[in-house]
């Protein structure tokens, strides 16, 4: 389960920046997790409450977005979004798809105190 190593990153990430920025308490995150990403969001929300536990993190609300992925199609040249890896080309129904977007964990937001 990589959602449990992603969550240790996290909180890890979390913690040196209240070094850095002198914060003592994290209420709340905001994730942004591409739907072409291979992470479960069930499956991270709840490695982050393990993880978080005796942190500055226990407690945080922890919020994830979900945006589309995007490819190129190869058959048609168009660029198109997709909710999933298995998707054709919505335009021309090609399965020749390059990725180019949607495969990040992205921080975006944190509120701290």
């Amino acid at each position: 389960m990589h959602e449990l190593a992603l969550c240790q990153g996290l909180i890890e990430l979390l913690v040196e920046q209240g070094r850095v920025h002198g914060f003592t308490e994290v209420r709340s995150v905001t994730l942004a997790i591409g739907a072409l990403g291979h992470v479960d969001p069930e499956a991270l929300a709840f490695c982050f409450d393990v993880v978080s536990e005796g942190t500055l993190a226990e407690g945080a609300v922890l919020t994830i977005e979900r945006p589309d992925g995007t490819a190129h199609c190869v058959g048609c040249g168009s660029d198109v979004t997709l909710a999933s890896r298995l998707d054709p080309c919505p335009r021309c129904g090609s399965s020749q798809l390059m990725v180019t977007g949607g495969q990040d964990m992205q921080l975006r937001e944190m509120e701290v105190r």
